[in-house]
């Protein structure tokens, strides 16, 4: 009698199911990258005046330090690497010692180099401008900006980051701390921390009246 031969089908994906395989293990990959990328949280914040730059009213029970994040391990806790689009982000922090809530929704911030060159904070619009292109920090996004956030190039992350942390406080309540960050452009600055200073202005108390301003000098790392 003859032997019946029996043909397995090969047990090796054919083309389809290896580009289907490829496509699932790319679709990984991206989740996995995207749920790894470093989330901005602020730094656990403690009173004006256990900052190096501070300030403190006591008459008016108010102090208010800047801390500037040039570098790590500070400047880790960005997703974003300011200093490589020449920015530098610095925390303001407002203290709060009286029993009056402190209004600061028209707090004016301007950061002083060494030359006494005054350079105010970039606006959420100016960073935008700037991280959807680098090689042109001068280049216009239409304004109004289009619905749904879609600024350029940058990424809903990113937006979120300058979202929280910007300084966003309208007033510190009494007995409170609030705190957020101004970012500067000190692309034209030559070791913009030394000699420089930041000045504060625009704080009022409960009565409306505006506070002394604050004059802070920020020291260089060491």
């Amino acid at each position: 009698m003859g032997e019946f031969v029996v043909i397995r089908p090969s047990q090796r994906p054919g083309p389809r199911r290896w580009r289907a395989s490829a496509a699932l293990l790319v679709l990984c990959l991206a989740s996995a990258l995207a749920f790894a990328r470093k989330q901005f949280v602020m730094p656990a914040l403690q009173p004006a005046v256990t900052y190096a730059a501070h300030e403190a009213h006591t008459d008016e029970k108010v102090a208010v330090a800047a801390d500037p994040y040039d570098a790590a391990p500070k400047s880790d806790i960005f997703g974003v690497k300011w200093a490589e689009h020449d920015l530098l982000p610095v925390l303001v922090v407002v203290t709060n010692d009286g029993d009056q809530p402190i209004t600061v929704g028209d707090m004016q911030v301007q950061f002083i180099t060494a030359d006494r060159e005054k350079i105010a904070p970039d606006s959420s619009d100016d960073l935008y401008r700037r991280l959807s292109n680098p090689k042109d920090p001068q280049r216009k996004l239409p304004l109004p900006l289009p619905t749904g956030r879609a600024k350029g190039s940058v990424s809903h992350d990113v937006l979120a980051e300058i979202d929280r942390a910007q300084f966003a406080a309208r007033v510190v309540e009494p007995h409170t701390t609030r705190a957020g960050f101004f970012f500067f452009d000190v692309r034209d600055v030559n070791h913009p921390l030394a000699g420089s200073r930041i000045d504060i202005s625009g704080l009022k108390n409960s009565h409306g009246q505006e506070l002394f301003y604050f004059d802070l000098a920020i020291n260089p790392p060491h």
